[in-house]
């Protein structure tokens, strides 16, 4: 239980010095910052997709296979 209180604060103690530094920073600095977390929310973004097209696309060749053994079964129990 302590290690997990002492993780929190130390994480909300970085997340403190993270704003206060960005705070303090200059206009050029806060907008290099903001540049990359938008460049890393755009490539997780597409990772996702990606992700989920290649999913949807694994799917589609599991129906269809599934489809071909199925009418393999059919035609093999004529």
């Amino acid at each position: 239980m302590g290690s997990k209180r002492n993780g929190l604060l130390a994480l909300l103690g970085l997340g403190a010095l993270a704003y206060w530094k960005y705070k303090k920073s200059t206009p050029e600095e806060q907008q290099a910052v903001k540049d990359k977390v938008n460049t890393a929310k755009d490539n997780l973004t597409k990772f996702g997709n990606d992700l989920k097209s290649k999913a949807n696309e694994v799917v589609e060749q599991a129906k269809n296979k599934a489809g071909e053994l199925k009418q393999d079964v059919k035609n093999s129990a004529q």
